[in-house]
């Protein structure tokens, strides 16, 4: 009997390396697209929670001043600086009252706010009636909080 003779195959090593690089490719551009979404989802949420944020601060401090709107009216030689709690989750307003600022027979009201990262501060002047206990608002200004600075209203009791 004659010597087997060796038979060789062709197994083209080069295509399986060419399916790991296309598979690897894919992956990557999957990954990162889903990344991108992700992403786009997380800032969009973001900047929805802080426009809800601010505009929950400025209606805890419009309250604020509202409140001393009402306890003028009731006592106009009222004056100090209380916490109204917000009605509405946590967050409140810290409201200052002057008398004679910023001229005598004036009435300066100062209320800020704060929810979560937004903080929000209005000024309003209002003159009283020297014979009634009519209140009547003269200006009403939403005050800039100067960058780092203001500080934040403490807490009210019980809230």
């Amino acid at each position: 009997m004659g010597a087997l003779k060796p038979k060789t195959y062709n197994l083209r090593p080069k295509s399986g390396q060419a399916a790991l690089s296309l598979v690897f490719l894919t992956g990557g551009i999957i990954v990162l697209i889903g990344l991108s979404l992700a992403f786009l989802a997380i800032s969009f949420i973001n900047s929805s929670f802080g426009f809800q944020s601010a505009n929950k601060a400025l209606a805890v401090a419009s309250a604020g001043v509202n409140d001393a709107l009402i306890q003028l009216a009731r006592n106009k030689s009222f004056s100090g600086s209380y916490c109204v709690p917000s009605p509405c989750g946590p967050g409140n307003s810290s409201t200052t009252v002057s008398q004679n600022t910023p001229s005598p027979g004036l009435v300066t009201i100062e209320s800020q706010a704060s929810s979560f990262t937004s903080r929000r501060r209005i000024k309003a002047i209002v003159s009283i009636s020297s014979t009634t206990t009519q209140v009547n608002l003269i200006s009403w200004d939403l005050v800039p909080i100067p960058q780092g600075g203001g500080g934040c209203p403490p807490d009210c009791p019980g809230i």
